[in-house]
């Protein structure tokens, strides 16, 4: 009698992914937005290196002025890249719809964010997010400052009606005056003052949820929740 022969397939185990494939990716990353890239990475290393020999030569400590200079060298050229690569992925997303959802995603604990719009115009395509945290309920728009106001208004009212003693921040991100670039929104919340404490930022946000208004629908072809930029990068 023979033995039955295994006939399932195995799955095929990923292959992790090596430090060095990250750096290549940041370095793609960066170089499809800023064509300098190479000069101020490599630049900046052989830079120092070389200005590291010729001190040592000058001090007759070549050998330790030469590790000190690919050490600082290479420092200096990682926080250069990561610097380039961190702006360059959200120059990419920026002006999609959705790239709010996309930053708010790479928002850090202690916050309670919507991961689709609270309240969106399908003629304009203009968004509002909403993120809970010890600040209070800060209303993030994504538009024109002048389109996004009504959408604002409308839902500054609404919590208002719901949680009367929930303070409520704005935040309007854009490129025209008075709004805040994607890039600066993480920081611009963080600088918020804080108002509530962590247990009442579960229940705001539980007591929002609860008697949120029915979304209106989303065209097709728009979804925020699929605008992603690379999350090692923009994490820094």
């Amino acid at each position: 009698m023979t033995k039955r022969e295994d006939t399932t397939a195995k799955p095929k185990k990923v292959k992790k992914k090596r430090w060095y494939s990250y750096l290549a990716d940041a370095y793609k990353i960066s170089a499809k937005t800023f064509s300098w890239t190479p000069y101020a990475v490599f630049g900046s290393l052989f830079g120092i290196i070389a200005v590291s020999v010729l001190v040592g030569i000058l001090t007759d400590r070549l050998i330790l002025w030469s590790i000190m200079g690919v050490l600082l060298g290479a420092t200096v050229a990682l926080l250069i890249l990561t610097q380039l690569v961190k702006k360059a992925s959200y120059m990419q997303i920026d002006g999609v719809p959705g790239a709010v959802a996309a930053v708010l995603d790479q928002v850090k604990r202690g916050w309670t964010v919507s991961s689709e719009p609270v309240r969106f115009n399908p003629r304009t395509q203009d968004m509002i997010f909403r993120a809970i945290g010890r600040p209070g309920v800060v209303l993030i728009s994504e538009g024109p400052s002048h389109r996004v106001q009504k959408l604002l208004s409308e839902e500054r009212q609404w919590i208002k009606r719901v949680a009367p003693g929930a303070p409520v921040h704005v935040i309007k991100v854009g490129n025209d005056e008075g709004q805040v670039s994607l890039e600066k929104l993480q920081a611009a919340m963080r600088r918020l003052p804080k108002a509530i404490t962590n247990q009442e930022i579960s229940a705001l946000a539980v007591r929002l949820d609860a008697v949120k208004p029915s979304a209106l629908p989303i065209p097709k072809g728009i979804d925020p929740t699929k605008v992603r930029a690379n999350r090692r990068a923009m994490r820094g």
